[in-house]
């Protein structure tokens, strides 16, 4: 009996160990994955903010178009053609030519017998899809007379919907909804493969955003358009914010169409324009569930958004003209009574003549005046032509030249403006109320209590949007009234989210389907994973900081008057967020971006450390060569669209004009003799042009480390 005690005793004890072990290897295991997700979320949260700054000068360089398109403000300086060449740009097409130029022009356009890609005869079949879904597998193109056909009939279809497309379920034909694609062509054929083609039986809405960052833009629009044609009933689709010619010239899908189609890349912008302007703004399913792509503010109106004229929206981010602006165009159209204006070459000091008559003497004065104008538009204030406000009028003398006007539709207004942009750039945020996104620039930060009312208003049982990137593909939020939809997976990094889709059926209860395309991640474990998006992550982050490095310097210093290298945490952390303005965790990253003294405090100077720009010429001042690569993006979007026939070169003297002008909108402190000397001193084979593309690709930063 004593013995049988014993071996129960010890087998008790050995349980309870053995449960001990379980349980501190089950806490051990939560904490290294709590470590691990909050590595992951920090990481996310770096690009959005990233992301969401882009936008922001992406709106801020539109103000500058905005300004080089609608005004003759010119640099004091001699014989450029540069205005010609912004409003013949592809961000500022005429697109009002006729179905028979565009019929004629199409069938000029000659497919040579060694062409072995997809041909498309109209009206498209089953087919034809399936054609073109085997081909872009095999990395092939569309060739540009199709592309031009396909457009040109899309543009027909979407003309007849209204602008909220009304639709029904059934439990035989659930409705898959999509988010964001960005290009990626995989994500789009996994669905696909995931959930069945589009047909009668499987309707698709895509929730716009089809277009940029991805590698595979054009192939998108053709499919889902091509789908659109055969099932016009079947497939839909809501225009996003990047459906946008504007936001296509700087995050990459019209460099991309005129790589892929060069000589027709123009004509296929150029139409491509209208057929954004035609895509529906939303949708509604059983009359329960609102579709947009962005979100809501607190004064969305649907019956006004079902009836104005939605083409007169080529670009947001090109906003209507205040009044005194349309005063000024009306003083202008006075003596321009023809689409072409011939502009003459004149002296310093004298006005711009046109058709043989003078500017009046009051119209510089008016041109300062109207350019500090604010479109105010409720608790969005926007500053039209941002920084041509102050400072001596800028002028500039031409050759002769013939500037063809672009045709502007009827006039869109301020209201009809604020609606569509606050439905494409809003978010969601937990808190009451509705607030300017000021992380986007655009659009509003909508809260519970704005989803409740807008439902409430229109009967309605749920939100649908998409627009922002969200780690597991989908998010929940206000209290199950919005739903966030992402199909783009590996969208900052391999690794970084995963996609995907909804389904609903009359019950209207979602169904999520997640997925991620897997090329090199599959055969990573989770640490790996995480560990190359954060990585990922925090090179993006002090690629940020050391473009920021002289500003950074100087705000550092408030906090250090002795020179001692050294501040707090919670200054260092003040310091970085006021001149990045990222809204990031400064003080929990802080020990990944800088070395730490043993008291706690920051040495500041070590964040730059390890990191510098490598300049083309190294003859370049520091201070532009920092400013150089601030913009460098920025200056590509400019010098594409003066580049007219996509050579990749410029002239010396159109760098010269563009970077003035650039320097003067964003009142930048760089001497003309800085800029005249970086102009001579790129023009590598003195022949007086500029390879821009590879002159700006030279202007990176780099690991000083790194490769020795």
């Amino acid at each position: 009996m004593g013995c049988g005690t014993s071996v129960t005793g010890s087998r008790a004890k050995k349980s309870e160990r053995a449960i001990k072990a379980a349980i501190l290897i089950q806490r051990w295991y939560r904490c290294y994955m709590a470590r691990l997700e909050m590595r992951r979320q920090y990481a996310l949260s770096i690009f959005q903010s990233i992301e969401y700054a882009e936008e922001q000068a992406q709106l801020q360089l539109s103000g500058f178009f905005t300004f080089m398109l609608d005004h003759f403000t010119h640099l004091n300086e001699t014989d450029t053609d540069l205005i010609s060449h912004f409003l013949n740009s592809p961000s500022d097409f005429n697109t009002a030519g006729s179905d028979v130029q565009l019929l004629e022009y199409e069938r000029m356009i000659v497919v040579p017998d060694s062409y072995h890609g997809p041909r498309l005869s109209f009206p498209l079949t089953v087919a034809d899809t399936n054609s073109l879904l085997h081909a872009f597998k095999d990395q092939q193109h569309l060739h540009a007379r199709y592309v031009l056909q396909l457009l040109h009939e899309t543009k027909k279809v979407l003309k007849q919907m209204p602008n909220i497309i009304h639709l029904s379920t059934s439990y035989s034909k659930e409705i898959t909804i999509c988010g964001d694609l960005h290009g990626k062509l995989d994500d789009l054929l996994l669905i696909f493969y995931k959930n069945g083609l589009p047909s009668e039986e499987n309707p698709y809405l895509f929730n716009g955003d089809f277009v940029d960052r991805g590698k595979n833009s054009i192939e998108i629009l053709i499919i889902l358009f091509a789908f659109l044609l055969v099932y016009p009933n079947h497939l839909h689709l809501n225009r996003g914010n990047h459906e946008d010619h504007i936001m296509n010239l700087r995050y990459g899908f019209t460099k991309e169409v005129m790589k892929k189609y060069r000589s027709h890349g123009k004509k296929i912008l150029n139409l491509l324009q209208d057929v954004y302007s035609w895509l529906p703004l939303a949708t509604v399913i059983d009359s329960k569930v609102l579709i947009v792509h962005g979100g809501i503010s607190d004064t969305t109106d649907l019956d006004f958004l079902n009836l104005f004229k939605r083409n007169k929206m080529k670009s947001v981010l090109r906003p209507p003209k205040s009044s005194t602006e349309r005063n000024h165009d009306q003083e202008r159209t006075d003596f321009a009574d023809s689409p072409i204006i011939r502009v003459k070459r004149c002296l310093p000091g004298q006005d711009i003549a046109v058709k043989g008559m003078t500017r009046p003497s009051s119209s510089s004065s008016h041109r300062r005046r109207h350019t500090s104008d604010l479109l105010d538009v409720g608790e969005h204030r926007w500053l039209l032509h941002d920084g041509i406000n102050s400072g001596p009028l800028l002028e500039a003398q031409y050759l002769d030249s013939s500037v063809r006007m672009p045709s502007v539709p009827s006039e869109l207004t301020a209201k009809e403006w604020k609606q569509v942009v606050d439905i494409l750039w809003s978010d969601p945020k937990n808190q009451n109320g509705c607030t300017p996104n000021k992380l986007r620039g655009g659009g509003c930060y909508f809260g519970p209590d704005v989803t409740a009312r807008l439902l409430k208003r229109y009967n309605l049982k749920m939100l649908i949007r998409s627009h922002e990137c969200k780690q597991e593909g989908y998010e929940i939020s206000h209290d199950g009234q919005v739903i966030t939809i992402f199909s783009a997976s590996n969208y900052y990094e391999d690794g970084s989210n995963r996609g995907a889709y909804l389904k609903l059926n009359p019950d209207l209860i979602p169904r999520f389907v997640q997925y991620q395309v897997s090329k090199c991640t599959r055969k990573q474990t989770l640490h790996q994973r995480v560990s190359v998006v954060e990585w990922s992550a925090l090179k993006s982050l002090r690629e940020k900081l050391y473009s920021r490095k002289s500003e950074l310097i100087a705000a550092f210093r408030q906090y250090d008057p002795n020179y001692t290298g050294r501040i707090s945490a919670t200054e260092w952390a003040s310091a970085v967020e006021s001149v990045l303005h990222l809204d990031l965790p400064w003080r929990t990253l802080r020990s990944r971006l800088v070395q730490l003294a043993p008291d706690g405090g920051v040495e500041y100077l070590s964040c730059f450390n390890d990191l510098e720009i490598e300049p083309a010429i190294k003859e370049v001042q520091p201070a532009l060569v920092e400013t150089l690569y601030r913009y460098r993006t920025d200056l590509e979007i400019i010098f594409n669209i003066i580049d007219k026939d996509h050579s990749g070169l410029i002239s010396i003297e159109e760098f010269r004009q563009t970077w003035k002008l650039f320097n003067s909108h964003l009142k930048i402190d760089i001497d003309d003799e800085s800029i005249d000397n970086l102009a001579r001193s790129i023009d590598f084979n003195k022949d007086g042009s500029i390879d821009f593309n590879e002159f700006l690709e030279a202007f990176h930063v780099v690991n000083k480390f790194e490769n020795k």
